[in-house]
């Protein structure tokens, strides 16, 4: 029989958060290993644009040792804003001045690229999907893998996002709908095969927002448009749609837009491709859990929320550098260092996580794109 294999520090997940712990910990002279359930870095795209933010994931990527190289990897113009309402009236226009470029935009795949050639060769394990996670009687973590193995650790970490099989080890809590479903569709080569929604997306971010629905897009480094077209409807909702006939479920997401200008329409009308339907989960605001010897989670495993605070990757990021920086400060005493890492994790989660809750009622109320207008005047003002 092959032994099972044992690591010090085994990480289940490689996202960005993740990654970014498995770096901070070999720039301190620390290994681990990384578990992660895709069959290879290829086997699929990473999504889109990510803003890092000065406070958090850029902190998060000095502490790897990775800020000007992520630096190299900015949009240019990426912070670029615009705010419509249904009718494509234009109630925000603003370039990418507007926050002193303190929140610059990058390819997620690109951050990803970056963190991943950082690391030793052989620290990723592919094809590693995590079915569950038990405490051995040693004081060790066993987590099985669907293809029948299963690996130990002295400390596990999960990484491993909205529906973590480690997060059973510590909480019963598990993610709920918020009562938002997004339907996602991309617009390729837009400034010369699509240019009126060019146009109308501008440089970086669109929130076209009414009657507690909206079109989010944001221009992508490769000239193509990410579109999300956002409804307040009941969970049940997406399985009514036949996303394998892409025809059929434009005209169906269309249908919740009736009455809207057809610029903003056009976003999904001509979208290149299949529509990808997503449910927006969130665990609750101030989740956390007590003290268990030898694991702990970061990220959405930790806290996943929705995306209107624009935090997620953020928050993964400076969770991992915490807990990084808090093991290696703490070497030899693994449960001192979670215990510092959590205490500065859980109020910064809830802090985010309650104004992510915030910002989607903001956005999908009945008078938007109002609140979020406020919301930026406020923020100038503070500014």
């Amino acid at each position: 029989m092959t032994p099972t294999p044992h690591h010090a520090v085994a990480i289940v997940g490689g996202g960005l958060g993740g990654l970014t712990l498995a770096r901070v910990l070999h720039v301190n002279g620390l290994s681990a290993a990384v578990y992660d359930q895709e069959a290879s870095r290829e086997v699929r795209g990473q999504g889109g644009m990510l803003d890092i933010h000065e406070d958090s994931g850029q902190v998060a990527l000095r502490a790897a040792g990775l800020l000007e190289d992520f630096r190299a990897l900015v949009m240019p113009g990426g912070e670029a804003l615009r705010v419509l309402d249904k009718h494509a009236v234009v109630h925000l226009d603003e370039e990418d001045e507007r926050s002193g470029n303190t929140r610059p935009e990058v390819d997620r795949g690109h951050l990803r690229d970056l963190l991943l050639d950082s690391l030793p060769t052989g620290t990723v394990r592919w094809g590693a999907k995590a079915t569950g996670a038990r405490a051995l009687a040693d004081g060790r973590h066993e987590v099985t893998l669907a293809d029948g193995t299963a690996f130990t650790a002295d400390l596990l970490v999960g990484a491993d996002g909205a529906w973590s099989r480690v997060r059973p080890l510590l909480s019963a809590e598990v993610p709920a709908y918020t009562g938002v479903s997004i339907v996602e569709a991309d617009l390729q080569d837009a400034d010369t095969r699509h240019p009126a929604s060019a146009v109308v997306v501008g440089g970086g971010m669109l929130f076209a927002l009414g009657d507690r629905k909206g079109f989010l897009a944001h221009r992508e480094s490769d000239g193509s448009l990410h579109v999300y077209a956002t409804l307040t409807v009941p969970r049940e909702w997406t399985s009514t749609v036949d996303f394998t006939d892409a025809e059929g479920a434009r005209a169906v997401v269309l249908e919740q837009f009736d009455g809207w200008d057809d610029s903003l329409r056009a976003l999904v009308a001509d979208a290149d491709g299949p529509l990808v339907p997503r449910l927006v989960h969130a665990l609750p605001v101030g989740h956390r859990w007590d003290r268990v010897p030898g694991v702990t989670l970061l990220g959405d495993a930790a806290h996943v929320m929705s995306p209107l605070a624009g935090e997620g990757a953020n928050l993964a990021m400076i969770d991992a550098a915490d807990l990084g920086l808090a093991l290696a400060s703490h070497h030899g005493d693994t449960e001192a260092a979670l215990a510092a890492y959590e205490q500065g994790m859980f109020p910064r989660a809830e802090s985010a996580a309650a104004e992510s809750a915030a910002n989607l009622l903001v956005c999908f109320s009945d008078d938007a794109p109002e609140g979020l207008l406020e919301m930026f005047a406020g923020h100038h003002r503070a500014g």
